[in-house]
């Protein structure tokens, strides 16, 4: 950075001259009432666009205040401030390229006659928060300022503004994420949230070496690296407007005001803002970030699924957290892939059960309400049947829109992997989610059983092996939900399978998933998963991380949602369809609306009751 006796050295009489009240420094903060902002001088033709473009992507772009023109004082910031001179350095913008950098703006006093400031806030300080947090402040390699990168993220476009979002980003010791996320998040108040943890090319960062603004700072073995969004972002923006003329501060030089007579960031830390930090993902590394009162909410909807009531054992197969992980991992899928279908009564027709198809279209239902692409991979021999169910469903109100019905029959890896990703390629997969919701699954010799320990492998297609492959394909993550451990994906717990269910030593499944769901009725999982997904879109913490905190926020919660949650009517209406088409329930194969053995009226629709008193409660 240039030291103060450069910048003294440098600037005309003219800043020297300016009230006491502003200062120039360049330098992202500094202690007392005084606060860093940007300056973007447009043409006033673009103010009002500009002005909204900045609302629209307040996150790397906060509205401080703009002048007016000719008159060159932004009122209500505590001091009369001459935009012409008061920057240290300036950048010169000729349709969209930079054809200058300039010490003040006297000399466009005529141009500037019709042209409006704007202040873009830059109070917030990671080096702060950092050393409230207890973390050592890293210098960046060399003698610029930190670095900011280009994305690929697309901020909100508004009147021809349209530009990527521009991020900063600290490497931070792994066991320290929790430290930081509160410190920041005190300091800042929104502003101090990050809008992403872990692998940059998520962002679509290819190098952290070579930034495209400021120097770098290296990351060590331990760290993980956490993104910002950066007021930079509004360079971007006039180089992509290609105005004839615009005037910036130039990167790494702030104008100091004083705020005495506003409002500074509050805390965030109350129950309902307060962050925490989940690992979501290991390849590609990814964290995600949700507020404790979220958090809370859903611990309670895994709770209250995990009661037994068929006495199986299933305490003994619960991990904690496992059903917030995986509503968060499928926040951020964009598509995803249902299985569902378990045929226990081999000797009837068709041989499948009760449970599974309402809680796959269910939780279905849900994803494709918050905008996510969803199909669903079933066996071959049922597929009449599973497309019978969906036409029905959307005939009855409980789907809006058709579920398209996939088959899988390959017997190889080249053969899942081709079903996952576009012609084969591990880096364009199809899907970044794969859901089996009481899918039959493969045991230990290969075979599939089920609880009584039949064997009923030539039922069961091999859809197992795509959750095999999808193991080894980056970005692709999966979830299980069973109830009595022969579940697809519930190889996670296998061996408390195998020590505490009853035959579990056979009818195990041998195939994991990155996320097992333990559920008395598997059926309550998929109406779970859904309900965690309206608790963590309707939370302002993670929806903002979401968006990257770029466009419109979607809180309050939209009405859509609420008609998409699994309801009583909904949840009778599919379980007759399911009856209608001679389906059975799975413990006592009574052709009526019961399932595993449990009436739906008094046991069924009380959970689903439950679950959603907990789930639409405000937050």
């Amino acid at each position: 950075m240039l030291s103060s006796f450069l910048l003294r050295s440098c600037l005309p009489s003219a800043i020297r001259s300016l009230p006491k009240k502003a200062r120039i420094r360049n330098m992202s903060s500094m202690p007392g009432g005084l606060q860093p902002a940007s300056v973007v001088v447009l043409p006033r033709s673009l103010a009002p666009a500009f002005e909204s473009f900045c609302q629209a992507n307040h996150g790397p772009l906060p509205l401080l205040g703009q002048s007016e023109p000719d008159k060159w004082m932004l009122p209500h910031l505590g001091a009369v401030v001459d935009m012409r001179t008061i920057c240290p350095q300036f950048q010169k913008y000729e349709f969209g390229t930079c054809t200058g950098i300039l010490a003040s703006l006297e000399k466009y006093s005529e141009q500037l006659k019709d042209m409006v400031a704007f202040l873009l806030d830059c109070s917030f300080s990671l080096d702060g928060a950092l050393e409230q947090a207890g973390l050592p402040r890293r210098q960046p390699a060399g003698p610029s300022y930190t670095g900011a990168y280009k994305t690929t993220v697309p901020c909100a476009t508004i009147a021809g503004f349209c530009c990527p979002l521009v991020v900063t980003m600290r490497p931070i010791p792994k066991d320290k994420l929790e430290r930081l996320l509160e410190a920041t998040c005190s300091s800042g108040g929104k502003q101090g949230q990050p809008i992403h943890i872990g692998d940059p090319e998520l962002l679509g960062i290819k190098a952290l070496s070579k930034p495209d603004y400021g120097d770098y700072l290296e990351c060590q073995p331990e760290d993980i690296p956490v993104f910002w969004p950066s007021p930079l972002t509004s360079l971007e923006a006039v180089i992509s407007y290609k105005a004839p003329l615009v005037f910036t501060s130039a990167p790494g030089c702030t104008v100091m005001i004083d705020l005495k007579d506003t409002i500074s960031p509050s805390s965030c830390l109350t129950s309902e803002m307060v962050p925490e930090v989940h690992a979501i993902s290991k390849d590609p590394l990814h964290y995600s970030i949700v507020s404790a009162s979220a958090v809370q909410k859903i611990r309670e909807l895994e709770s209250m699924i995990a009661i037994d009531p068929g006495n199986r054992g299933i305490r003994h197969l619960l991990c904690k957290d496992e059903l917030l992980l995986a509503a968060l991992s499928l926040s951020h899928a964009r598509s995803v892939l249902v299985t569902t279908g378990f045929p226990t009564h081999f000797n009837q027709e068709p041989p499948e059960e009760t449970d599974g198809p309402p809680g796959a279209i269910a939780l279905a239902s849900f994803l494709h309400t918050l905008g996510k692409k969803v199909s669903m991979v079933v066996d071959r021999r049922a597929l009449n049947l599973h497309t019978k169910f969906v036409e029905d469903a959307v005939e009855q109100g409980v789907l809006k829109t058709p579920i398209p019905i996939l088959t899988y029959q390959g017997g190889s890896v080249e053969d899942a992997r081709a079903f996952l990703c576009k012609d084969g390629d591990p880096k364009s997969p199809r899907f970044d989610h794969l859901v089996a919701i009481e899918r039959a699954g493969r045991a230990a010799d290969g075979n599939y059983y089920n609880m009584r320990k039949m064997n009923i492998k030539h039922l069961v297609d091999p859809i197992d092996d795509i959750f095999l492959a999808a193991q080894k394909i980056p970005g692709i993550s999966s979830t299980g939900v069973g109830d009595g451990g022969n579940e697809l994906g519930t190889g996670k717990v296998k061996e408390a399978v195998k020590k505490y269910i009853r035959n579990g030593d056979v009818i195990a499944c041998d195939v994991g998933a990155d996320f097992a769901v333990i559920a008395g009725v598997s059926n309550w999982g998929g109406y779970a998963l859904a309900c965690a997904l309206y608790i963590l879109n309707s939370c302002e913490v993670h929806g903002r991380y979401l968006r990257k905190a770029i466009g419109p926020s979607r809180i309050p919660r939209e009405q859509s949602w609420t008609q998409a949650l699994p309801s009583v009517t909904k949840e009778e209406k599919m379980l007759g369809i399911l009856v209608q088409h001679r389906v059975r329930s799975g413990v006592s194969g009574i052709l009526g609306m019961e399932v595993d053995g449990l009436p739906f009226h008094s046991v069924h629709a009380e959970m689903i009751q439950k679950l959603l008193g907990v789930t639409t409660v405000c937050m």
